[in-house]
């Protein structure tokens, strides 16, 4: 099993996530790392990316003939041509080509674009299944969806729009600034004598009003994650009247996100007043200046007028930058806590269900000697303190005892969900971490206490067992559990929609599905978590004699709620405080005296009829 990154990053801390990253060459690294995703689209990216550079040249010709145009009209000579209509066909023809290639690129970049989006959401998706229970306990199941959701979203953004704006943004700065250099250089120099003080108001404001950006996005992080808990556990607040409670939580959180996006929005708004001001008021100086030289003869009015239009976009150029950098900055905040999702240690390989090892059936030999676990979360209690037992093939055993004793933690491991401390658990005489873990679990069944239906189909769920079983299989294995009638009964039969997580069916139901899918997949070691204690006595029966059948010749242990369910297995284990305190079979154990027989007569006290 994977042990925990000490240095993941996104960890879901008091509501608020880690910063965005600056620019700098480690962290422009990782949002390269992601572009490993858009290799496969090679070419559509680079036919995307010339188009895009072509497309910006092209349209910086606009202001150099509109220059012309001018000079022709005023009597002036042009390189271009002396007729008015042949320059203005040659401005319609530019915009012409410039639209071709802007289509190009838009065409070329949402190919790219939504086809590396959906494999990273998959390669997202197919490493988080993977993953060991461990990180699942240290992670919030909301943070871990926005990470599929909201991070990818943003990435996608930054690819499709972003990316491009900013290869736009700088290739009209830098190509823009040569033409003017070459144009008129002593009024260019005149005009970037006004850019150091901008660039530097501009760093100022731009990075108050991302750290301001940044504190809304971690505030609303907060309010979803509010939402998707409460609609998780919508029956406890329905149970508890508390609608309006939850209401004021959320309504407090995004009291919390407005106050601090206005504030936000007032830096942005003073931001834009001063570049408005700034930016015009250094039109208005280039243009007297380059009045001046008109009046001189230095330059015509043709190149005044093209000069200022390549002010302007170069501008409008750098305006633009801050904002595509905070968006840049963003997307590095992305990629980099996807990539360490993506960079965790999983427990199995998605892709190693579908490949075939070649195994023979387990025997279902178990055999715990000296184990001892603590929950990664909880490394300061240990749960089980040197258990040993051993469980021989065809066997049925049971363990009880109090809530927190350790009888589920047990199952867990056998199951490989966690990797114990020390000790040894072995199944037909081998190490149990020695076997492919795909392989293994497919030998075992579980029928558990709470069970968790898809929102699918009643064939559907059945078949979870066993994946590609016919319809006559899964019609089997429902009437040995007991569920065919009931299945039946129902309009649609076995394309019954169960709702999300089982609502539309009783307790009982849920639970004897659950069982036509235990008896479907077939295991050799076969665990019943308390699989009959919420259930009412005419369902109980119906299950209990389902479960009968299930456990013929098969390996099993069964986690005891309810003790007179378990009076004909071969042994009991008591466990209390993690340690196995008395084990042999019900009428030894309840002549002992001890813990079992203890056990027993509370059960009896509370419900004479057992």
């Amino acid at each position: 099993m994977a042990k925990r990154d000490s240095s993941f990053l996104f960890r879901f801390d008091k509501g608020k996530k880690k910063r965005n990253k600056p620019l700098n060459k480690e962290n422009l690294k990782k949002l390269i790392g992601i572009y490993q995703y858009i290799l496969p689209y090679r070419w559509q990216f680079i036919i995307g990316i010339i188009s895009l550079i072509l497309s910006s040249i092209i349209l910086l010709s606009f202001p150099l003939l509109s220059g012309q145009l001018i000079d022709v009209a005023s009597g002036k000579g042009s390189w271009v041509s002396d007729s008015l209509q042949t320059i203005a066909l040659c401005l319609f023809g530019v915009f012409f080509i410039q639209s071709i290639f802007s289509f190009i690129r838009v065409y070329y970049f949402a190919q790219v674009n939504e086809k590396a989006m959906a494999d990273i959401r998959l390669a997202l998706y197919s490493k988080l299944i993977s993953l060991p229970l461990s990180f699942f306990d240290t992670h919030r199941t909301g943070e871990l969806i926005s990470r599929i959701t909201s991070d990818v979203s943003l990435l996608q953004s930054t690819f499709s729009v972003t990316l491009a704006e900013f290869l736009r943004q700088i290739s009209t700065l830098f190509i823009g600034t040569l033409v003017i250099l070459w144009m008129a250089p002593s009024l260019t120099g005149f005009m970037m004598a006004t850019f150091p003080v901008l660039i530097v108001l501009a760093i100022i404001f731009g990075k108050y009003i991302r750290k301001l950006s940044k504190k809304t996005q971690d505030q609303l992080a907060s309010a979803n994650v509010l939402v998707e808990e409460t609609l998780q556990a919508i029956h406890a607040v329905k149970s508890f009247t508390s609608e309006w409670l939850e209401v004021k939580k959320y309504n407090e959180s995004l009291n919390q996100v407005v106050r601090t996006a206005l504030r936000s929005a007032v830096f942005r708004g003073l931001f834009i007043a001063f570049i408005i001001f700034v930016l015009f008021g250094g039109i208005v100086a280039v243009i007297w200046y380059g009045a001046s030289l008109v009046e001189t003869g230095a330059i015509t009015v043709g190149e005044l007028i093209s000069f200022i239009l390549y002010t302007t976009l170069i501008g409008g150029s750098m305006a633009g930058l801050g904002d595509l950098y905070g968006q840049v900055q963003k997307a590095v905040g992305a990629s980099e806590r996807i990539l360490n999702i993506l960079g965790e240690k999983e427990e199995v390989d998605p892709q190693s269900y579908y490949k075939s090892h070649g195994w023979t059936k387990l025997k279902g030999d178990i055999s715990f000697q000296e184990v001892h676990f603590s929950y990664p979360t909880r490394k300061d209690v240990q749960v089980l303190k040197g258990i040993s037992f051993h469980i021989k093939s065809g066997e049925k055993i049971a363990l009880v005892g109090h809530s927190g004793a350790g009888k589920s933690t047990i199952i867990q491991l056998l199951l490989r969900f966690y990797t114990w401390d020390q000790g040894v658990i072995t199944v037909d005489g081998r190490e149990i971490d020695n076997y492919d873990l795909t392989e293994y679990r497919k030998h075992i069944g579980i029928v558990p206490q709470e069970v968790i239906l898809f929102g699918g189909t009643i064939q559907e769920n059945i078949a979870y067992g066993r994946p590609g079983a016919s319809l006559p299989e899964i019609r089997e294995a429902a009437r040995l559990a007991n569920a065919l009638n009931f299945i039946e009964s129902f309009p649609d039969g076995f394309q019954t929609l169960v709702g999300e997580r089982g609502v539309k069916l009783s307790g009982g139901q849920r639970q004897r599905i659950a069982i036509a899918r235990a008896i479907l997949k077939n295991p050799e070691i076969l665990i019943l978590d308390e699989a009959t204690s919420s259930l009412d006595a005419e369902s109980e029966s119906l299950v209990q004699e389902a479960l009968s059948r299930l456990m013929e010749n098969r390996t099993t242990i069964i986690i005891a709620h309810r003790l007179a369910t378990i009076r004909k297995v071969d042994t009991i284990y008591v466990i209390k405080d993690g340690k196995i305190v008395e084990s042999g079979s019900h009428e030894k154990l309840y002549g002992l005296k001890g813990s079992y027989s203890h056990l027993v007569k509370l059960q009896l006290e509370e419900n004479p009829k057992n």
